[in-house]
């Protein structure tokens, strides 16, 4: 069976756009109220980034798969994404306050990171997944510049305290990777996933 389109289980806006640029036609599949999202992307103890953003993604699938039952919705593919920042092996999440966010951008400036999104569909096909890992280089940034960008909100919701298609591109020295995966969804690494779930686009 050739599909039409796919079921987005993700809030991120930046993930519409993206899966909009491939051409890709899509219907959100957003959690209930009750659903407890953020337990989904708690840590486990001795876990490395590569190991909790691959496991948190297909989580996500995992739950949107119930939630397309328990609505009764069409058969379709499911996507979810997750992204991730790590610095070492120490896993930046979304910062929690400004103070937060401050301390994030700190430890970033000067410093090269990695960017860590998982992607997983699920159709009748079965669960397939993928793993985009990229570089990113920060220049040496000042107190002030990241007082401003703090202060500019950019930084909520954001894995490791950026977007890098917002403001903070004027911080990035490089990137070795998928750009589209570090703002949240690597087009190369989806499409494959999508033509192996027939999807049509």
């Amino acid at each position: 069976m050739i599909h039409p389109y796919v079921y987005l289980a993700s809030q991120s806006p930046r993930r519409r756009e993206l899966l909009s640029q491939l051409g890709v036609s899509f219907e959100l599949l957003l959690a209930d109220d009750d659903e407890d999202a953020e337990a989904l992307e708690a840590v486990l103890p001795g876990e490395t980034p590569d190991d909790y953003v691959q496991r948190v993604c297909a989580l996500k699938a995992e739950a949107a798969l119930r939630r397309r039952e328990r609505r009764a919705l069409p058969e379709a593919p499911i996507l979810t994404s997750d992204t991730t920042v790590c610095l070492g092996g120490a896993i930046l999440g979304k910062p929690d306050d400004a103070d937060h966010a401050t301390r994030m951008l700190t430890a970033l400036s000067g410093m090269t990171h990695r960017v860590l999104t998982a992607v997983t569909v699920v159709s009748t096909f079965g669960a397939h997944h993928a793993l985009s890992v990229s570089e990113v280089t920060f220049r040496p940034m000042d107190e002030d510049e990241i007082a401003r960008y703090v202060a500019s909100g950019e930084p909520v919701g954001k894995a490791g305290a950026y977007g890098i298609q917002g403001r903070a591109a004027e911080f990035v020295q490089r990137i070795a990777g998928s750009y589209s995966g570090i703002m949240g969804l690597p087009l190369f690494e989806t499409a494959a996933l999508l033509r192996q779930a027939r999807l049509r686009f």
